[in-house]
């Protein structure tokens, strides 16, 4: 048995620069004023060592939609190191949901 759904949502292109795809902040590193001046040393040492290591870019699809429950989705396609082929930052994203059980697991 198969189960499907389909989802319409906003979807952007940007470049973005590869190397520093880990440097980011979590919910725990704005809990304390501690925690936030470690995360800030560590966003400070991963960007120096990515700019060390040369730029590298990428384009990327910034997508979001709202599920079935109201709650928005917001996830990243990476489309490559070339420029797409659009006219438009800005597009629409169909987004396919298959659900079906795997046959491997089931046995």
């Amino acid at each position: 048995m198969v189960l499907q759904g389909e989802f319409i949502g906003d979807a952007r292109i940007q470049r973005v620069m590869l190397n520093i795809a880990q440097i980011r902040l979590n919910l725990e590193d704005l809990s304390n004023p501690v925690s936030f001046q470690l995360a800030m040393s560590r966003i400070y040492e991963n960007l120096m060592k990515a700019l060390e290591g040369g730029i590298k870019y990428s384009y990327v699809a910034e997508i979001k939609f709202k599920d079935s429950l109201g709650n928005q989705i917001v996830f990243a396609l990476d489309l490559g190191d070339k420029i797409p082929a659009i006219s438009s930052e800005k597009l629409k994203a169909r987004i396919y949901v298959e659900l079906y059980e795997d046959q491997e697991s089931s046995n």
